[in-house]
């Protein structure tokens, strides 16, 4: 990742010069900063060449705020896929407005970009304490939903006529997008409104922010398929215990729910491409060794293996190929071709996982994040997002979030630690990636 100061510069529509309506607050300066790096090996030669250290603006209330809050009004939309923490995000935003700021006239657009799109005509939905003060309670959005891009122009002059000054997009990478291009038509225009982001991927794959929201959920549901898959493999002769997980370009979830499962053998990630035939004799020796095994597998591992995928979402994503059901066929024929019985159960708990409320400490992840991104709209910020950076909550431009996706590094402690855990063995992988780790 680049370290280059300028590019965690933080857009802005204007000076603020409005007092604050906030009060026995502790106020952030704007010249704070959260560093983007950690280790003293990278910070002290910067030191010692008398350079800046790059770091995030930080994120949190000001002492004085761009826009007038008796005539401001607000937008917010939620896009993809759902995602633990939705409901929150949206009442966190919408009390934060009101409670803080006094901003009365809050939108919720529907269906995603949808509902900022005149063909569609969607009816906004009033958002007020009222209305959203139980939405906590459950999973999914009150907004709706919706993936693909809609007409920028269209959106910026829908933003335009209802005198909208602050959008808030919840939404993954193409919803990032979507808002840079956004707030990029708007500033062509000179038009005074803010884009606010604020990222919801279950996989974590967005980078320059640490975690985002409904990923710890994910994980902590995530361990009751991987009991049961467990449950079910010890209960056999010859068990295994299949499951699929959340994880389409990045394998976090996979991997933090197999360190959260000590039950886990194999662990399988997109970032680690892996043989099949050296898995299934390492399988084999396994179910000789110990009569059972639990696979974790991600959904965007091992699509190399498969016939390509050409389809894509109406986001423009590939549609992948199910690697659940590819791995259950393959173990399946193998055992049978070589005359060993075995008992594979498999279970897919994405939709479930993907539906639930938040946990508790993910609810209050959201508030905070709510919160935040109310601050940044108010001070007239645009074109960027809420993130969480070496535990505090920052400013990143939506242009350095997409820059590149975030994935597990091979050699990375994370990774490494996954295969203590698990015990496979080097033979697995493609390329002398995994270091030396015994089976027993």
């Amino acid at each position: 990742m680049s370290s280059n100061e300028t590019e965690f510069d933080v857009a802005k529509l204007g000076e603020c010069r409005i007092p604050s309506t906030m009060t026995g607050v502790q106020f952030v300066d704007d010249d704070e900063r959260v560093s983007y790096h950690s280790d003293p090996r990278k910070i002290l030669p910067l030191l010692k060449n008398g350079d800046a250290l790059p770091g995030f603006e930080t994120a949190g209330p000001r002492e004085k705020i761009f826009y007038d809050p008796s005539k401001l009004k607000c937008g917010i939309v939620t896009c993809g896929g759902l995602c633990p923490g939705l409901n929150d995000v949206i009442r966190a935003i919408v009390l934060s407005l009101f409670h803080h700021y006094g901003v009365r006239n809050v939108f919720g657009f529907r269906y995603g970009f949808e509902g900022l799109s005149s063909r569609y005509r969607h009816e906004p939905i009033d958002l007020t304490p009222k209305r959203v003060s139980e939405i906590q309670h459950s999973g999914g959005t009150i907004l709706g939903s919706s993936r693909g891009p809609q007409d920028i122009a269209d959106m910026v002059d829908t933003l335009d006529r209802m005198n909208v000054g602050i959008l808030f997009t919840i939404g993954g990478d193409g919803t990032l997008r979507g808002a840079q291009k956004i707030a990029e038509e708007i500033a062509r225009r000179n038009l005074k409104i803010g884009v606010i982001g604020v990222p919801k991927t279950i996989d974590n794959d967005i980078s320059y922010v640490h975690k985002s929201f409904g990923f710890e959920t994910a994980v902590g549901e995530s361990r009751i398929a991987i009991y049961s898959a467990h449950s079910e493999a010890d209960g056999a002769r010859n068990g295994i215990g299949l499951v699929k997980l959340m994880g389409r370009e990045s394998g976090f979830i996979a991997a933090n729910a197999s360190l959260a499962n000590s039950e886990v053998n194999f662990c399988l990630v997109p970032e680690v491409p892996f043989n099949l035939d050296p898995f299934l004799q390492i399988l084999k020796r396994r179910l000789e060794a110990r009569s059972h095994a639990v696979i974790v597998v991600a959904e965007g591992a091992g699509q190399d293996l498969m016939s390509a995928a050409t389809k894509r979402d109406a986001s423009g994503n590939i549609k992948f190929q199910d690697i659940g059901l590819f791995m259950k066929d393959k173990i399946n024929q193998y055992f049978k071709q070589i005359g060993f019985e075995i008992n594979l159960k498999y279970i897919d708990p994405s939709y479930t996982i993907r539906s639930m409320p938040a946990n508790p400490h993910d609810s209050v992840f959201c508030l905070l994040l709510g919160h935040n991104a109310a601050h940044a709209g108010m001070t007239g910020r645009t074109n960027m997002l809420v993130g969480y950076w070496n535990g505090e909550y920052t400013h990143v431009p939506i242009p350095l979030a997409v820059s590149r996706r975030k994935r597990i590094d091979p050699r990375g402690r994370l990774w490494g630690s996954v295969l203590e855990s698990t015990g496979q063995p080097p033979e697995m992988a493609e390329t002398d990636m995994f270091p030396s780790i015994s089976t027993s």
